[in-house]
């Protein structure tokens, strides 16, 4: 049997992130994605209930091997997440962005509730 012989391991480059002071968080419950053979698109909105459109407030391209381990990262969170604070439920039919985020009924004027009224 012969030794195979170790390569002595390179020490691990760090990078150092900063965050911007004037950074802003952008809140989306909505995303949208796209795809090339060179890129992944993902373009988050916010649409609010009751109000029958909705806006992009970010968009992020990332290579599909980013992509990919990105969304292994997501998996690992979201696996963390609910380990610590129980299953994350997720309505199958209606989809939950029907669900939650249908347009208000024709009966329905901003600043009026029907009250039960048809």
């Amino acid at each position: 049997m012969s030794k195979e012989k170790q390569q002595p391991k390179k020490p691990q480059k760090r990078v150092t992130i900063e965050f911007p002071k004037d950074l802003k968080a952008n809140y989306a419950n909505i995303a949208f994605i796209t795809h090339t053979p060179a890129e992944m698109i993902l373009d988050f909105a916010q649409v609010l209930p009751r109000t029958p459109k909705g806006e992009i407030v970010s968009r992020i391209i990332m290579s599909p091997i980013h992509a990919k381990s990105f969304l292994k990262a997501l998996e690992t969170n979201v696996t963390n997440f609910e380990k610590q604070y129980g299953e994350i439920k997720v309505p199958e039919k209606p989809h939950p962005a029907d669900q939650l985020f249908k347009n208000p009924p024709p009966w329905f004027d901003e600043g009026e509730e029907d009250n039960g009224k048809q």
